[in-house]
């Protein structure tokens, strides 16, 4: 017997990529019903390449009792209307937005890292799943921990426009558009323009001059590796449809050196170690996008301080940084917890 699974946004780019991963990761879903708002009540959407329609429900009016678990991908305002309601009839919520990340009652979890963790789902019936930057940068660093002890992680982020929606997608397709045919490259979106372009500036400022990602980043990697980490981030946005990267250095309490690090990342979980020292032997947003693996390259040692390296971490945001993360999330709870499927 299989799970009765919910994916509500399942319109949304992360939503729809949610279902596709079910699909292709074979589910044990005896049953899935998709949700969005009035507005897309009654259309269509593929279940993967299974040539299976599934039909939009509105969240207001459904009712969550008697099912298993919901993926949620509706942001943070209505996941507050909506998660509590879920939860409470029984069903398990796993969300994608930010709502309840810090919650210390909600585990945040990255499968390959801390599925332990999870265990401690019960209290809420909700797991978070982490920002789509920290959820890559912690699949990289949780083999170094284990073998070395991190102490600093200083990173900087290359983030696509797809990690702010169909909408930003849309912004930089505009853009480079009006650009070639010499109309104004209009900002609407994004703060400044973003077609041939980077933006140093991702959500919103804080009173240290830091922005909400960038503490997202901090917080949630203390909250999933522990609190001692101390971690400085920059975060940018850059015109890539698809793929974040992060050019990342970490300084570590023993010895660790890039060969070392280079065999640990080679055996560890979700990671696929591509680092060759000639032209091309390293991975780009372009060449990750539609893949499950964080991709590592660039390992270096850092000479500027004693046991650090520098590396290049690249990763599909809308899959290991949200949709692919939560259905691990859903297959884990399923084996430790649920465990209905044969």
């Amino acid at each position: 017997m299989g799970y009765r699974i919910v994916v509500a946004g399942a319109t949304g780019n992360v939503g729809r990529e949610m279902v596709n991963i079910l699909a292709e990761r074979q589910f044990p879903a005896d049953e899935i019903a998709v949700l969005a708002s009035s507005r897309s009540q009654g259309n269509q959407i593929e279940y993967g390449d299974t040539g299976r329609m599934l039909k939009v429900q509105n969240i207001e009016h459904f009712d969550p009792a008697g099912w298993d678990m919901a993926l949620f991908a509706i942001g943070s305002e209505a996941t507050k209307v909506y998660a509590p309601k879920f939860a409470k009839a029984g069903c398990t919520v796993i969300d994608n937005s930010s709502l309840y990340r810090m919650d210390p009652d909600v585990p945040l979890i990255v499968p390959e890292v801390n599925a332990a963790a999870i265990d401690g789902y019960r209290t809420k019936n909700i797991i978070a799943n982490p920002n789509c930057s920290t959820a890559q940068m912690v699949v990289a660093l949780k083999p170094l921990h284990d073998a070395a002890t991190i102490l600093r992680v200083v990173v900087a982020t290359y983030q696509s426009v797809s990690g702010a929606g169909k909408s930003g997608m849309d912004e930089l397709f505009e853009q480079s558009r009006n650009i070639f045919v010499g109309d104004p490259a209009v900002a609407t979106l994004f703060t400044k323009q973003i077609a041939f372009n980077v933006i140093p500036h991702i959500d919103s400022f804080l009173d240290d001059g830091s922005t909400k990602e960038e503490w997202k980043m901090v917080v949630e990697t203390k909250k999933i590796l522990g609190a001692k980490i101390k971690v400085s981030a920059t975060c940018v946005r850059v015109p890539v449809f698809v793929g974040h990267s992060e050019a990342i250095n970490i300084e570590f309490e023993r010895e660790m050196s890039a060969a070392q690090a280079k065999r640990i990342l080679r055996e560890a979980p979700g990671i696929m170690l591509i680092d060759k020292h000639e032209d091309g032997g390293y991975i780009t947003p372009i060449e990750a996008a539609g893949d499950d693996a964080t991709y590592i390259s660039r390992v270096r040692d850092d000479p500027t301080v004693e046991n650090g390296i520098n590396l290049w971490c690249v990763s599909d945001n809308l899959r290991k940084g949200a949709a692919l993360n939560a259905v691990q999330i859903a297959e884990l709870l399923g084996r430790r917890h649920l465990k209905k499927a044969a």
